[in-house]
């Protein structure tokens, strides 16, 4: 890897680190991982907006992407 690879996931963990995880940890291995699932698949990409996105989730910035690639498509 390079530092532009690196900056993402130091965002991602820095953001898990703050705005979810336990300040006294997990209390398991396995609710560790249910929880960062959780984190991940019902938060961080459908719920948390991101700067980086202009304010939009990860998954309505792609929604969007596809709907403009598609519209673009049948004008073409």
């Amino acid at each position: 890897g390079n530092c532009w690879d690196n900056s993402p996931m130091e965002r991602f963990f820095c953001s898990l680190k703050t705005e979810w995880a336990p300040a006294n940890g997990y209390v398991s291995k396995d609710k560790a991982r249910q929880q960062i699932n959780d984190y991940i698949l019902n938060y961080y990409n459908s719920v948390r907006p991101h700067h980086y996105n202009g304010g939009l989730t990860p998954e309505e910035s792609e929604n969007r992407y596809h709907f403009y690639c598609k519209t673009v498509a049948n004008i073409t």
